[in-house]
């Protein structure tokens, strides 16, 4: 496994993420060595769905409107239905994914995460992977959408459920121990 020292992650997320999709690449980024930082345009804490209602709340280390993406080597996107979709309708969050993918930053998005995508304008042309209820969207904005346990494109790690968090967690590490993808940058 690649050794992550000196890496920080951002994991940008809203209430209502899948507890897992967070939990799992957390703990995983940090065995690897990585700073891990929960960014929210929210303050205090973020209420997590475990499934059939509430989970866990997490401390948010820093408000979005603080955050820079400059400050971070890589991003993680949990999902959950509620989040993405109030992440995709926050303008201040697209503009933080956007600068990742414009970089070349290793950018990794699980389960309904990838809607956050879409809305940045900056994946045409990409292969991904999702909860298969965004493939229509995810083809609709340019990309070749196949159903896999993770896809890697250049940086960009996608997932479709909590079932391949195994998967989705290594390739997320390898990528992040690769650094900026020139090849991807936009």
């Amino acid at each position: 496994m690649a050794s992550l020292n000196n890496r920080k992650v951002a994991i940008l997320t809203e209430n209502g993420f899948e507890q897992v999709e967070l939990t799992s690449p957390k703990e995983a980024l940090e065995a690897a060595g990585a700073t891990v930082h929960i960014i929210s345009p929210n303050g205090g804490n973020v209420k997590a769905w475990n499934h059939t209602d509430w989970g866990i709340e997490v401390p948010v280390d820093v408000v979005l409107e603080s955050a820079s993406p400059d400050d971070y080597d890589a991003l993680v996107l949990p999902g959950g239905v509620m989040n993405p979709d109030k992440l995709r309708m926050n303008k201040d969050a697209v503009a933080f994914v956007s600068a990742f993918l414009d970089e070349g930053k290793p950018v990794a998005a699980i389960c309904h995460g990838p809607q956050v995508l879409i809305e940045t304008g900056l994946i045409s042309g990409r292969k991904l992977t999702s909860y298969p209820s965004l493939q229509t969207d995810l083809k609709n904005a340019g990309v070749e959408w196949v159903d896999e346990e993770v896809v890697v494109d250049k940086g960009l790690v996608t997932s479709r459920t909590p079932d391949d968090l195994e998967a989705f967690n290594r390739k997320t590490i390898e990528e992040i121990g690769e650094g900026v993808h020139e090849d991807s940058a936009q």
